[in-house]
């Protein structure tokens, strides 16, 4: 991905905590609402892109999603929009259920092991989502920063693109719940500014990123 003239700033950012997250259960495609940490992390994420001069967002459409942008654009002051292309993997007749209730799916395993080559229930390949993201991508325009909220598996196939890693390789880039990574787009090559920063220092100094609870 790249422009021919000028420079953009790609901003990406996971949407919030869920309670589905918590209980490792697969949301896929379904709407899922943001739990009360969700929101937490959102804020504090707005509060950190403050100085960035984001000029607009645009959210996958599914409600953690759509929710996320939503506290972040009212803080910063910016316009959302929706592209579909923004969707999480659809995991089919995964979703809902925890990964200990599919790990003795055949189809799973063959899907864990080979996530290019062999497609979920709901017929996506990670090439297939990293594809469909990248298109959504390419509305940047020269001088603009944009940020993107979107879902765990497709920023990792994003990143795979841009950091020229072998796209089933995924699974070796973290995004946390309102991880912020960066690229700067030109006409060379991408280059990647950060990766999952996280704006509350409490989850940034975890092992394992997770807002304490009470």
């Amino acid at each position: 991905m790249r422009l021919e003239d000028g420079h953009a700033t790609l901003l990406l950012m996971r949407h919030g905590e869920t309670a589905w997250n918590r209980e490792k259960r697969i949301m896929g495609d379904l709407d899922v609402p943001l739990s009360e940490e969700g929101r937490v992390q959102c804020s504090a994420a707005a509060t950190l892109l403050q100085g960035f001069g984001i000029q607009r967002i645009v959210t996958s459409p599914l409600l953690r999603a759509a929710e996320s942008a939503g506290i972040l654009a009212a803080q910063l002051g910016v316009h959302v929009t929706s592209d579909p292309r923004l969707v999480e993997v659809r995991f089919g007749s995964w979703q809902g259920k925890t990964y200990e209730e599919v790990a003795g799916d055949p189809d799973y395993h063959a899907f864990a092991s080979d996530p290019v080559a062999n497609a979920t229930p709901g017929g996506d390949t990670v090439s297939k989502v990293q594809a469909r993201g990248l298109e959504g991508l390419s509305s940047v325009r020269a001088g603009e920063c944009v940020l993107f909220v979107t879902h765990g598996d497709i920023i990792r196939t994003l990143l795979c693109h841009f950091l020229a890693t072998p796209l089933a390789e995924y699974r070796r880039i973290r995004t946390d719940n309102c991880g912020l990574s960066a690229i700067s787009i030109s006409a060379g090559r991408p280059e990647v500014k950060f990766l999952n920063v996280l704006a509350d220092q409490q989850r940034a100094q975890s092992l394992t990123h997770w807002s304490a609870r009470p």
